[in-house]
């Protein structure tokens, strides 16, 4: 049984076609995320599946039942929004209760609900505050509870860190991987931020232009992208535009716009042959800085049969995770990771060879994409 199933989806305004034959479906308890730039699609994906839109064409079912044409509230999905919207005139618990004295629920078994979804969320203690007096986090979490109270069969959350501060973003994408596992309930979370989405989901859906270019495990989105358009969504990228010289279908080399000729390995299962105009990915973990004076250059070409020489342009200090910006040949910029530990690491201004293996860079035929 399914928690949700969309089948060819579709919503058109007018000449625009917002959301373009959409198939998808969601086990119970997964924690699923639609990840797409602005305008692409997703929110209104969501307003569909919320009732708030209905389809131009296609299906919707809950629970293995369509739910066409029926209204918002009599679905059993509940929805949070960016700005959480909670009542400031009511308190904590009266904000929680709420749904439930709507819908008929005697005050024994509401104290009784409204308690249990309050240690759930680890706030056993604040029943009685204002909504004023909680914190950004506690505030994410009592719109949650308020939900979770209702007990639906799929929460929809419109990107609901949006409006909090950086570091507090960071602390609720594991708290909101946390409250999906306290529940086992179907979340669907929708954001333009991949971060968030790679983080805490199960599945992702890449959304372009209406439609799903792919739909995977985190690590397979991020390592084994189908598209350009995904290989340059999800994570960070050197990308290069190019023809390829040869090829033996699965692999080959590129002579680049820059004049660099590049060994390469197709992606996304493309057969891509000789002549093709092409776009290649490769991470910046993937590549390998050393000095041009260093002892272990020779080395360090074995880590890969790309080779490029540069000049440092800068350096960006990150702990663990830094980086430097290299100039190649053609003034183009390549970034690399390095581990910078304040010893003899590599300064702007030095001459440095870039290396890196044919099997991290990803080769798509040009279609035009991402």
């Amino acid at each position: 049984m399914y928690d949700l199933e969309c089948i060819n989806i579709a919503k058109s305004f007018g000449s625009i076609r917002a959301v373009d034959d959409v198939s998808f479906d969601i086990p119970s308890g997964s924690f699923f995320s639609i990840l797409g730039p602005s305008g692409c699609g997703k929110t209104t994906l969501m307003r569909m599946i919320a009732g708030f839109e209905e389809p131009s064409g296609g299906d919707i079912k809950i629970k293995g039942r369509s739910v066409l044409g029926t209204p918002p509230n009599k679905r059993n999905v509940k929805m949070v929004f960016q700005h959480l919207a909670l009542f400031p005139m009511m308190n904590v618990y009266e904000n929680i209760a709420y749904g439930l004295r709507c819908n008929g629920v005697g005050n024994a078994e509401i104290k009784r609900k409204v308690h249990d979804v309050l240690e759930r969320i680890a706030l056993p203690d604040v029943a009685e505050r204002e909504i004023h007096q909680l914190s950004g986090g506690q505030k994410q979490r009592i719109a949650i509870a308020r939900c979770m109270v209702l007990d639906p069969d799929v929460l929809l959350l419109d990107e609901p860190l949006g409006a909090l501060d950086l570091k507090l973003r960071e602390a609720m994408k594991i708290e909101l991987k946390l409250l999906q596992h306290q529940f086992n309930t179907t979340f669907i979370y929708i954001t333009h931020d991949q971060s968030e989405a790679l983080v805490m989901s199960d599945h992702v859906a890449i959304m372009n232009q209406g439609q799903f270019e792919q739909i995977g495990k985190p690590q397979d989105l991020y390592h084994r992208p189908k598209t350009a358009f995904v290989a340059a969504f999800v994570g960070d990228s050197n990308r290069w535009s190019g023809r390829v010289k040869s090829s033996d279908g699965s692999g080959g080399k590129v002579e680049t716009e820059q004049g660099l000729e590049m060994a390469f390995t197709a992606a996304g299962g493309e057969n891509i042959p000789e002549g093709a105009s092409v776009e290649i990915f490769v991470r910046p973990e993937f590549i390998h800085a050393v000095r041009q004076t260093d002892a272990d250059a020779d080395d360090a070409a074995a880590t890969g049969d790309n080779r490029m020489e540069g000049i440092v342009d800068s350096l960006l200090f990150n702990g663990a995770n830094s980086r430097v910006l290299v100039r190649g040949p053609q003034g183009e910029l390549i970034e690399a990771d390095v581990t910078l530990t304040g010893q003899n690491d590599i300064r702007p201004g030095e001459n440095v060879y870039l290396f890196w293996s044919s099997r991290q860079a990803m080769c798509f035929a040009s279609r035009g994409a991402a």
